[in-house]
């Protein structure tokens, strides 16, 4: 089946209603409003310290909205969302093994017991399968380059997702080579009926992918990538974005 065969009929999975965004009662972002459906690849994006991370993270139930709701249908929870977070100097000195590393994205699967089951290692082994990665299962994470240390915290975060995969960043800090690898590796993903929500401030890259964007900062835009495009907010970030690339 094709990808826009896929995008027929589709379920919303997300659905936020008038979001206020903030911590300790101090809201950053209010009156956000949009809906995630099945098989969507969303991209959000906008200035720094707009909230965006922020965003993900009351998606996540990490952080409580300060105002509205947010509903997950379909069956969708949120420890069944696979989250890819920024890559920070911490994660990338993890002293444990790759396969150790993927292994780990199983916890939240995991009802009792302390070792993981059979097929708790099977989903970690076809994970490293799919991210091209099941020969360096037994090397240390933190000896691996930028681009395979994203493919194994990629992989960690298919354990533990259900329909949909939440990344922040995902192409922060790697060289242009590893940057595309990463790129055709989400929409892969997306291609294979996995929802993407993916933070980006590589906008132009990212809308070559993108199904939908979502924009917060000043302005809050969310619509198709054609919509965002035609837009005189996108028409304003490409052209900032293309004087900065200058």
């Amino acid at each position: 089946m094709t990808v826009e065969n896929k995008k027929n009929n589709k379920a919303p999975l997300i659905v936020c209603k008038d979001l206020t965004l903030g911590y300790e009662g101090k809201p950053i972002l209010k009156g956000l409003s949009f809906t995630v459906k099945a098989g969507d690849y969303l991209c959000i994006v906008g200035e720094n310290g707009s909230g965006k991370s922020t965003l993900i993270k009351t998606l996540l139930g990490l952080v409580p909205p300060l105002g509205g709701t947010v509903e997950l249908t379909g069956g969708l929870t949120q420890r069944g969302i696979g989250y890819l977070p920024q890559h920070t100097d911490v994660q990338k000195d993890f002293p444990a093994s790759v396969r150790e590393v993927v292994l780990s994205g199983c916890q939240g699967r995991r009802k009792n017991g302390f070792f993981y089951n059979k097929e708790e290692k099977q989903l970690a082994a076809d994970s490293m399968e799919r991210m091209d990665i099941q020969d360096l299962a037994k090397r240390s994470y933190r000896d691996l380059s930028g681009g395979q240390q994203q493919r194994v915290l990629l992989a960690r975060a298919l354990c533990a997702m259900q329909r949909v995969l939440i990344l922040d960043e995902p192409i922060s800090g790697l060289d242009p080579h590893a940057t595309a690898e990463m790129y055709q590796l989400i929409y892969e993903l997306y291609a294979s009926g996995v929802t993407v929500i993916m933070i980006s401030h590589d906008v132009t890259a990212s809308l070559r992918y993108a199904e939908h964007v979502l924009h917060i900062g000043k302005q809050i835009f969310y619509g198709t990538k054609r919509e965002y495009l035609e837009s005189d907010l996108g028409k304003a970030v490409l052209a900032a974005e293309g004087e900065i690339g200058r």
